[in-house]
Order: C-alpha cells, then sequence, then structure tokens
C-alpha cells in the first residue's frame, strides 16, 4: 500500500461509457463538477465497457493508461466519474499511486466548500462520514497497524477499529443534533401553518439559473455565479405580487444526476422547503441540450422526498440565448403550465408574476368586523395574519377592526373560529358576538 498525498489539484479526468460512449455533454459537466470543486483539470480519459470491471471499473488496461496518462501530465488526484466501490477505488489508488475520488466524493467536496448555514455544515459533514465509513478498510498504511508502545503490546483495539469507533461516535452525535434543529425547523413550520400564506419552492437542475430568478423576484442578493451548487442553504423571502395576497419564495439545491444518496439523506430536512411548498417553480435551462433527461432526474429526485405531487410550473430560463421571444403555454385546464423567460435580461418576467398571480390570486377583500371580547384569540389571528389596517374599542369592550384579506383566506379564518358558515353571503359588514 501507499501513503494517500495531502493535497493536489491537477486532475486526470476519467469518464467510461457503459454500453455505450460518453457524450460530450457528460463530459463537459464533470469538467464543471472538477472545476467547481477548485481542480484543474489537465487531461481527459474516455471510453466504453459493456459492463463495469470488478476489479477496477475502468478495466485493467484503461486502469494502466489512467496511470500512464497522469504520470505524463502530472496529475495529483485522479476523478472518476462513476461511483466506486470501496475496493474499486483502492485498487486504482494502489495503481496508480495517486488519490482517487469517485463522483459521489467529488460532489461532497464541493458541498463541503459551499455549506455557509451549521444545518448546512453539519448534515454535509455527516454525509461525508457515512461515505467515509465505507472506505476506511486498509484505506491508509498506518490503519492496519495495532498500538504498540510499553504497556500498549499485546491483543488491543488496532489503530483502523480506534478510527472507526470514533468516526461512528461523530456520526451519532451528528444525528442527534440534526434531529434538534429538525425538531426546531418543524416548529417554525406548524407556527407558519398558523398563519397560512402560499409558498412556492424554485426547483430544478444545478446552474439552470435558479438563483439569479430567485433575485430578480425578490430582491435578495443570494449568491449567483456560473458553476454547478453555486448556492446550497436554502432561503425563503416573502414576495409581494400586485393584485395578489402576500406569499412566500424559497430558493433550494440544485439537483444533478447521479446524485450521492448520503447527500439526498442528509439533506432531506433542508429540502422539505420543496415538500413543503403550494407550488413548485422548475426552473430548466432552455438552451441545454439535455434539458430533457436533466428534467427527469430533478422530478425523480422529488420522488424521493415525497414532493413529486406538488403542483408544478416549467420556467424555461435562457430564452436569450436561443433568440426566442418569451411566452407561456396553457395545459388543458387552462391554466398557465410552462413560461419561457430570461432571468438575466430579465424578458417575460411579467409573465412569470402572471402564473404566479393566476394560481395563487384572489380577490382582496376590505371589510369591518366586529367581535365580542370573548374572541380575543380571533382577534390576535387576524393580527398574526398581517391584515389588520384598523381598530377601535366597542362600548362593550369588544373591537371593531378594519381588515384586508384574499377572500378565500377571510372565508378560511371564519371557518376556523367557528364566527360563520361560509356559506352565507358576505355583507360589507360583519357583527360576531
Amino acid at each position: 500500500m501507499f501513503d494517500r498525498p495531502k493535497s493536489g489539484e491537477r486532475a486526470l479526468l476519467c469518464r467510461i461509457g457503459v454500453g455505450a460512449q460518453p457524450t460530450l455533454a457528460d463530459i463537459a459537466e464533470f469538467r464543471a463538477l472538477a472545476e467547481s470543486a477548485g481542480a484543474i483539470p489537465v487531461a481527459v480519459v474516455t471510453g466504453s465497457r459493456a459492463k463495469p470491471d470488478p476489479r477496477y471499473y475502468v478495466g485493467s488496461g484503461k486502469a494502466e493508461e489512467l496511470k500512464t496518462r497522469a504520470e505524463e501530465a502530472g496529475a495529483d488526484l485522479i476523478l472518476i466519474d462513476h461511483a466506486l466501490s470501496p475496493s474499486q477505488e483502492r485498487n486504482l489508488e494502489k495503481l496508480t499511486c495517486r488519490r482517487v475520488l469517485d463522483r459521489s466524493g467529488l460532489i461532497l467536496d464541493i458541498f463541503a466548500q459551499r455549506a455557509r448555514s451549521h444545518e448546512g455544515k453539519l448534515q454535509v459533514e455527516l454525509a461525508q462520514l457515512k461515505h467515509l465509513a465505507t472506505r476506511l478498510v486498509r484505506g491508509w498504511t498506518h490503519l492496519e497497524r495495532q498500538k504498540g508502545g510499553i504497556g500498549l503490546r499485546g491483543p488491543g483495539e488496532t489503530q483502523l477499529e480506534t478510527d472507526r469507533r470514533l468516526l461512528n461516535n461523530r456520526i451519532r452525535t451528528l444525528n442527534r443534533r440534526l434531529e434538534r434543529l429538525a425538531l426546531q425547523r418543524d416548529t417554525g413550520r406548524q407556527t407558519r401553518k398558523e398563519v397560512p400564506i402560499p409558498g412556492a419552492a424554485l426547483v430544478g437542475y444545478t446552474n439552470a439559473g435558479k438563483s439569479t430568478l430567485f433575485n430578480v423576484l425578490s430582491g435578495a442578493d443570494n449568491y449567483v455565479a456560473d458553476q454547478l451548487f453555486a448556492t446550497l442553504d436554502p432561503t425563503v423571502r416573502r414576495l409581494k405580487l400586485a393584485h395578489c395576497p402576500e406569499m412566500v419564495l424559497a430558493d433550494t439545491v440544485g439537483f444533478v444526476k447521479d446524485l450521492p444518496h448520503e447527500l439526498v439523506a442528509a439533506f432531506r430536512s433542508t429540502l422539505l422547503e420543496a415538500r413543503e411548498a403550494h407550488l413548485h417553480l422548475h426552473v430548466i435551462d432552455a438552451a441545454d441540450v439535455e434539458r430533457g433527461e436533466h428534467i427527469g432526474i430533478v422530478n425523480e429526485v422529488l420522488r424521493e422526498i415525497d414532493a413529486a405531487d406538488v403542483p408544478q410550473i416549467e420556467v424555461y430560463n435562457k430564452v436569450d440565448l436561443l433568440g426566442e421571444a418569451p411566452r407561456v403555454e396553457r395545459n388543458e385546464e387552462g391554466l398557465i403550465c410552462r413560461v419561457w423567460l430570461s432571468a438575466a435580461t430579465g424578458v417575460g418576467l411579467d409573465l412569470l408574476r402572471e402564473a404566479l398571480a393566476e394560481r395563487f390570486g384572489s380577490r382582496l377583500v376590505r371589510t369591518t368586523i366586529e367581535l365580542s371580547p370573548r374572541h380575543g384569540r380571533a382577534r390576535a389571528g387576524l393580527f398574526r395574519r398581517g391584515a389588520v389596517l384598523g381598530e377601535s374599542v366597542s362600548d362593550d369592550g369588544g373591537w371593531r377592526i378594519e381588515v384586508e384579506l384574499a377572500e378565500r383566506d377571510l372565508e378560511a379564518f371564519f371557518r376556523s373560529e367557528g364566527l360563520v358558515d361560509p356559506a352565507v353571503p358576505r355583507a360589507e359588514e360583519r357583527n360576531f358576538r
């Protein structure tokens, strides 16, 4: 065995097509992943196989080619665009005498660099440790040795067993911390449910332009860059549209094909922002030749987190690169189901706002409500909703409250408080005694 190098950014990229030659789009995406992680691609090796080789995945001949090309190009690192088993990774490292990282490890490294929130960092660390747990065996030469020294000779715990035990302890600690954070997040969601505000979540393949669209719609200043996984932590902002009640808009992490299962599991609580949304804005790179495949990948991840049943509007972004005009498409029910726009230039944004207003729009009603002193909880509910425009105290200690609220939300409020039968036609002024 050999001691793994501690660092190295010059990378040799390898993509093997199983059953077919790899496409240029696959190679370009893997190069973008490598560059997003900070690697400097110095050479690319491609090929095809009928099925993966159990020893090296790439085959013995291709493995020798990797060793030769890495020596010629001065590569410190070999990146394989496939999920390798621990034994395949170790066999390639032993043969090439270089650090080998598969697609899952590369994506985990990118996530580790980009996570900013406390919860995001814990989630990434947990995913990394679970990935590492399968790769401890004979990974480093010192892990095979038993502890030595005066008083430590004889039967005892090997360094490998010690590291595995410490790793498992850390995994349990992270799970407990994330459970507490998930409980806090659930508490926040319950609070938001008490004040029902419609919400939309931006979902889509990484680098489709979600953060750019989020910024121009909400006025936020999320980090935007032409790279994969530019932002990880979800951001939620209130969004006010004309002739439409206030709503919330969430920007979520981008998806990618062959997303490591460890990450899907670790980010499940964060991705709940997408599952709890009333509408998905599925942002698609209209200029991407692989957009059909990417749409399928995003929908598959949404199924994995039980969010496939949320209504969806497809937002085809970057139409300026195609030279096409913005437009909308409607489904059989007459609702807008696709919007073609450019978040970078701003063309077509009015069409998306129109689609949101169509989905969430409800006639705003301004009315006056009289509540008796025993309806204090109902009064507090109106204030929580931000619906109160003015208030005065009645002679009997009750309240005369002027409110403005969406018609359907007002009826839902009456029904939840048991104040009026929603089937009764509403008058301009109502008394609840």
